[in-house]
């Protein structure tokens, strides 16, 4: 593999981050497993380099799908060296106004399919002492707002794992990068979007956040374009980083976020530290 690059497995190529990962991959004269849960999506981009570009039907909830499809790329390309976990939708509401059933379905791919994907390469990186896993988390993975709470779960969870998975599979060879994009204009705030039924009691705090997300759909800040080549290059970096924040809007929320959280950890210090026998 290594001879003509590396080989790349993205979920939900077919819009947004997963797309132009895709096309950056493929500018740069490396191979690449497209997947998607309608490939016909997929088409053009195969279209572009035959040779190079393989695509396949995969949906990340159903673990059936994640063997066929990593199975499908092993036997095209032999292996597979980066994996990019970028499948997933956007939902907003309170706590209050998201039930069960919606709360689940949103870990499904955010977190679980995320999870199972990972676990499915895995055993070959090991093996071969080299990857890359790409964990597309977001900023809200870090950094909260009203409205947030369910997205943000999911993508806490995920960075949890990663940072932990880290620390696991580093002595393996193999690596994981965490990358945290903020507002980027992608079909999260458009078909990927799943708002909740509204209370009057959050119109004040959640409202506002519905309203920013109205105002802000196709006029997000962010270049998903300049966010794979940043990807792209930082996978192929050394020495490596866990953390890679993107967008105009991402330090500064994630420098706030750590002040607020060293500001309660120096007010409270001296109460934790006299909890002992």
């Amino acid at each position: 593999m290594g001879t003509q690059g590396k080989v790349w497995f993205v979920t939900g190529s077919s819009s947004g981050f997963g797309r132009c990962i895709v096309e950056e991959v493929i500018a740069r004269g490396e191979r690449v497993v497209a997947t998607a849960r309608d490939t016909r999506s997929l088409e053009d981009l195969v279209a572009r380099a035959p040779e190079r570009v393989l695509a396949v039907r995969l949906d990340v909830t159903k673990p059936e799908e994640i063997r066929s499809a990593v199975s499908a790329a092993e036997e095209r390309f032999g292996g597979i060296d980066v994996v990019v976990n970028n499948a997933g939708y956007s939902i907003l509401g309170a706590v209050e106004e998201t039930s069960d059933e919606e709360l689940r379905a949103a870990f499904e791919p955010l977190f679980f399919g995320a999870v199972a994907v990972t676990r499915a390469v895995l055993p070959r990186m090991r093996e071969r002492r080299s990857g890359t896993i790409v964990q597309l988390t977001s900023l809200t993975g870090l950094v909260t707002f009203p409205g947030t709470g369910a997205y943000s779960a999911a993508k806490h969870a995920l960075e949890a794992l990663s940072e932990s998975l880290a620390k696991e599979v580093e002595p393996h060879g193999v690596r994981v990068l965490i990358v945290e994009p903020g507002m980027f204009r992608t079909q999260l705030l458009g078909p990927s979007y799943r708002p909740m039924p509204e209370m009057e009691a959050y119109a004040a705090t959640v409202g506002q956040m519905r309203t920013y997300v109205e105002q802000s759909r196709g006029q997000q800040p962010g270049d998903p374009a300049k966010a794979a080549k940043a990807i792209f290059d930082a996978v192929a970096s050394s020495p490596s980083t866990l953390r890679l924040p993107l967008g105009t809007d991402a330090p500064g929320a994630i420098r706030e976020k750590l002040a607020q959280v060293k500001a309660e950890v120096d007010r409270t210090e001296q109460l934790a530290l006299s909890m002992g026998f």
